[in-house]
């Protein structure tokens, strides 16, 4: 097992790697460019903010699986990996607390000014009088758009500082709200309406790009705090800094549209760094996430080498297909499902998915098989005929059982 790991990982995870026999090859200074020519013979990658082109998915002729060491994977084109069998996974909620004690550190950094005023202090400069303005948390209302693991736990972060919280999210309801004691917005736009701090924590997909666009910050109170610490797209960047403009929004930001690339340390924007209080991606990076990040890594190595299934993969198909199960009891022994698929092969019918079940003895098995179409009497008859095979039936999705 040949592994190419093109980012930072730990010497402990590599070590376990290791003894499991995987050979490594660690390169942490990759980039998206270089990956193409460096994937070689390996079979799984292991990236974390490199991003893994359609060119590096086809020039890695051995390649099975891609590790996002994180959460998120827009940086890695599912598409291309679908087309060559390429199992994509990630690691979630292992960067959760990383992430809610940052966005907790921003909104306190906002509304005490504590960078402006740091810095102010590092000149040798005393202004007293103008950093002790302040409006305070305590009482305030911060709105949470997204609340997953990252969400809830900032919602929990900011009831000990005695702040009311609402939310919106797409999988939120009333119950919820009454069960978590979280206020309910029907919309974004309710939220923003209401909020005097707003964070978001939506995942990066077609559905949430320019999310907070020009009419999301229409409803934004003035001079509210804007938080975003999930990813750049998310937020129309024009219509955020129209908002800091009109309406004195206080923006604080871990990600952004354009950010540089891995190994780039010239930041694009200089004027949206200058008005806002920003940090450079380091949402989840803290000792503690990244050792849970690691562990995580070795887990779905260890899953997929014992099982050839590995843990978390995001780009297989979630639902099951419109089609028809085959469940063909047989004897447990060689040649007798292969017979079966050779059937189904000359009535050029395509098997979605199969799974052949054990039984304890080991002296028989049921095979559950999806076909793509509905099977034909002859077909059915065919198999059935076979001296080892018991019984056979069919399901369509949809029917009870089925």
């Amino acid at each position: 097992m040949n592994i190419l790991i093109a980012d930072k990982l730990s010497e402990g995870a590599l070590e376990n790697l290791r003894v499991m026999g995987a050979a490594i090859t660690y390169n942490p200074e990759l980039t998206a460019d270089d990956l193409p020519g460096a994937v070689d013979d390996n079979e799984i990658l292991v990236v974390r903010s490199t991003r893994v082109t359609a060119s590096t998915i086809k020039a890695g002729k051995n390649l099975q699986l891609i590790i996002r060491a994180g959460a998120g994977y827009n940086t890695i084109d599912l598409d291309a990996a679908g087309e060559r069998g390429v199992f994509v996974s990630n690691c979630p909620a292992k960067n959760t607390h990383a992430v809610a004690e940052l966005v907790i550190g921003l909104m306190i950094a906002m509304d005490r000014r504590i960078v402006d005023a740091a810095t102010d202090l590092r000149k040798a400069v005393w202004n007293k009088k103008e950093y002790s303005k302040a409006d305070g948390l305590a009482g305030r209302t911060l709105g949470i758009i997204g609340l997953g693991a990252i969400g809830k736990a900032v919602a929990r972060s900011a009831k000990g500082l005695g702040m009311q919280v609402i939310a919106w999210s797409r999988r939120f309801t009333e119950e919820l709200a009454e069960e978590w004691d979280i206020g309910y917005c029907t919309t974004p736009r309710d939220l923003a309406e209401k909020a005097d701090v707003i964070t978001i924590h939506l995942a990066a997909t077609p559905e949430t790009t320019n999310f907070c666009d020009a009419e999301f910050f229409s409803h934004v109170k003035e001079r509210a705090i804007f938080i975003n610490t999930s990813r750049g797209n998310i937020v129309d960047a024009a219509a955020l800094k129209k908002a800091m403009t009109q309406k004195q929004i206080r923006v604080a930001l871990d990600v952004y549209e354009n950010e540089p690339a891995s190994g780039d340390k010239v930041f694009p924007d200089s004027d949206l760094a200058k008005a806002i209080v920003g940090t450079p991606h380091i949402g989840a990076s803290t000792t503690q996430a990244a050792e849970a990040i690691a562990d995580a890594v070795v887990d779905i190595v260890k899953a997929y080498e014992n099982t050839g299934k590995p843990l978390n993969v995001v780009n297989v198909r979630k639902d099951s297909c419109e089609c028809t199960t085959l469940i063909v009891t047989h004897v447990n022994k060689v040649g007798v499902l292969a017979s079966v698929l050779t059937d189904i092969r000359q009535d050029d019918i395509n098997i979605e998915e199969m799974e052949n079940i054990i039984f304890a003895n080991g002296k028989a098995a049921t095979a559950m098989i999806q076909l793509d179409e509905e099977p034909s009497g002859d077909l059915l008859q065919r198999i059935k005929s076979h001296p080892e095979v018991m019984h056979i039936s069919k399901k369509h999705h949809g029917e009870p059982g089925g």
